[in-house]
């Protein structure tokens, strides 16, 4: 199942989310109206007098019944509607709701270090955004989640067990478990989940607390003292039949997703010790997954189960998870296990390396060939050889530009560097205009950066850019809105826009926006390309005229494009003269197509770019970024390659 049919089937879930949480709201109706019932025959009962018949204590209180039906209903909505307003600054308030503190990316303390590089090498690797990285510093089992809207509020978050207890490559596996949430859509379905169950939820938490003053109640003997006795029993019952429906449905949408992500984990590293490894670990240590913080609300978000209750888990047991990526495991090993796990640790390494080695040495040996079918599979999948780029790039970034893409200070500079142009005189007029925007300092600072590490190379841009862009979320709005309109006068500097240069501060706006507006945007709609054919020919002529100089081979380009999209009416490549405003106009339209369309037109624009058989960094790059902008997260790709040419 590729990245666009597990985005077709997250849509799916969430439908079968909302279906779900109608039925528990009418059983919770029923339930409510129940308790009342009791209550007024109860009331309606005296010893001198005849009780009123059931049926007729229904027909005289159908009034009150409707009422409390739509009181039940509106308090359920009202009590999800808050939650859902609560996370709206994203995965970052999930994790600092548990507890969570940030790791800065500059920080120099080893365990966060080593969690802040396996999150950025799996971002780039995967062509998301760099996310959020938290630690729940009080939580000393082995545990771990993702939670946002999308990529660009994205948070990850670990415990301080997770970081003490695994090794690297056992980390690398928790974390590319919880990127696989990210990429397939679950991120998103499990916050909207934490949000709508919270007004079931929240009537168990009331029966829980009323049960635990109910002492206090019962000291009344009168009649008015049992019917309060009465519907504290009954909210009570009520509210667990909220907690049951509200864990029926968490473990109906997750326990399959845990399955899923565990596979996908393994796709990521190449390296089923990483994640059977973790989870050894927290069946070993006990069912060291478990969290002191009251997970009943997150439960459904995590790397293990962090509840101590069993019933209608959200994750499947240990042993099966353990043994879908490890065929060869066998419950008995655990208690062996606890004694190895060092040893084991050691080989792990050793296996790694030696995969690693005979990765480069292979990639070497068949020239890198990218097809269309190989791009398309690394969507929403990066592979081993993926997450080798992203290491050696990271690796290869001089020592002072990674520190000033993790600075606070720093980052606005780190990517007004990456705009810098090639001609001395243009890049002197862009220097004028850090100084009269950000200041003399701002400027200062560019200048070092330049002198260090020398002019940025295509491929370094839009890598560059993703690792800075966790730190620049985290500036005021208004200092954002500088750093994003000296970005565009950088961009004019030279008196033309070029397509990278456009896309690039397209996709930083878009991603800024989306982090401090969480929840309001859409990464998919039900658009069909055939209702989208003028803007799909407007990307694609775009994209055939930016990667070629002259009409005929631009003309081929676009025409292995429109080929693949079978769109006859756009056989022609049209000829687009202001293509900054048709862009506008297009990218929008596009990014509302279903997954299942965009599959299509990314293979579309592969085609285009590909036509003549090579694809330069740029292109690569220009690839990335169109991407980016319709929500396909492409993987950070290698050097300049052949193309294959069965693509």
């Amino acid at each position: 199942m590729n990245f666009f049919e597990q985005q077709a089937v997250a849509r799916r879930q969430s439908r079968w989310l909302l279906l779900l949480f109608t039925l528990a709201v009418a059983a919770i109706v029923v339930a409510v109206n129940g308790v009342v019932l009791l209550a007024l025959g109860f009331l309606s009962f005296d010893a001198g007098t005849a009780s009123v018949p059931f049926a007729e204590l229904v027909r005289q209180k159908w009034p009150t019944f409707l009422t409390i039906a739509v009181i039940s209903v509106s308090f359920i909505l009202l009590a999800s509607l808050f939650k859902m307003a609560s996370l709206r600054a994203g995965g970052g308030q999930v994790a600092r709701q548990l507890g969570g503190t940030m790791v800065d990316s500059s920080t120099q303390d080893r365990l966060k270090r080593r969690l802040y590089n396996v999150v950025e090498e799996i971002s780039l690797a995967s062509g998301v955004p760099v996310p959020e990285v938290y630690v729940l510093d009080q939580e000393s089992g082995i545990n771990a989640f993702a939670a946002g809207f999308t990529p660009s509020d994205a948070a990850v978050a670990v415990t301080r067990g997770a970081l003490e207890k695994l090794d690297r490559n056992e980390l690398q596996g928790v974390i590319a478990h919880e990127f696989s949430h990210i990429l397939n859509g679950d991120m998103r379905i499990n916050i909207r989940l934490m949000g709508t169950l919270f007004g079931i939820l929240l009537l168990a938490l009331i029966g829980r607390r009323i049960l635990m003053h109910s002492h206090f109640v019962g000291r009344s003997r009168d009649k008015g003292g049992a019917v309060v006795i009465l519907l504290a029993v009954g909210i009570m019952i009520v509210g667990y039949i909220g907690l049951f429906f509200g864990r029926w449905i968490k473990a109906a949408v997750s326990r399959q997703r845990e399955y899923l992500a565990d596979a996908a984990s393994v796709q990521f590293t190449r390296d089923p010790d990483g994640i059977s490894g973790a989870l050894k670990k927290i069946a070993v240590y006990g069912n060291s997954s478990y969290l002191d913080a009251d997970t009943e609300e997150v439960s459904h978000m995590l790397f293990g189960d962090g509840r101590r209750m069993r019933f209608f888990s959200t994750h499947p047991p240990l042993e099966q998870r353990i043994s879908r990526v490890d065929p060869g495991f066998r419950p008995e090993d655990l208690t062996r296990l606890a004694v190895e796990l060092n040893r084991e640790r050691e080989r792990a390494e050793k296996r790694a390396e030696k995969r690693r080695r005979a990765t480069e040495k292979q990639d070497g040996a068949d020239g890198g060939m990218f097809t269309a079918e190989s791009i398309l599979e690394d969507i929403g999948s990066p592979t081993w050889e993926r997450m080798i780029t992203a290491a050696a790039f990271a690796a290869a970034i001089p020592e002072v530009m990674a520190r000033a893409v993790r600075s606070n200070e720093w980052a606005p500079e780190a990517l007004f560097y990456t705009l810098l142009d090639s001609d001395e005189t243009v890049r002197q007029r862009q220097m004028m205009i850090i100084a009269e925007g950000m200041g003399a300092e701002s400027e200062g600072r560019v200048r070092k950066l330049l002198d260090s590490a020398g002019p940025a190379t295509a491929e370094q841009r839009l890598p560059l850019v993703e690792l800075a862009f966790p730190t620049l979320k985290q500036r005021p709005p208004e200092f954002i809105r500088k750093v994003l309109e000296t970005v565009d006068q950088l961009i004019e500097a030279d008196g033309r826009t070029e397509v990278f240069e456009y896309l690039l501060a397209r996709s930083l706006t878009t991603h800024l926006w989306s982090s401090q507006n969480p929840g309001r945007v859409r990464i998919a709609g039900n658009a069909t390309l055939e209702s989208s054919a003028s803007e799909a020919a407007t990307l694609l002529a775009i994209l055939a005229q930016h990667g070629n100089q002259d009409d005929a081979t631009a003309h081929a380009a676009y025409a292995a494009g429109a080929d693949v999209l079978e769109s006859s009416g756009q056989a022609e490549m049209p000829r687009r003269s202001d293509w900054v405003s048709e862009l506008d106009r297009a990218l929008p339209v596009l990014d509302a197509l279903k997954p299942s369309e965009k599959e299509r037109l990314v293979r579309a624009m592969a085609a285009v770019v590909m036509h003549d058989g090579n694809m330069a960094p740029a292109e690569l790059e220009l690839l990335r970024v169109v991407c980016d902008l319709i929500h396909v997260p492409l993987p950070l790709l290698t050097e300049s390659r052949r193309i294959s040419p069965r693509s």
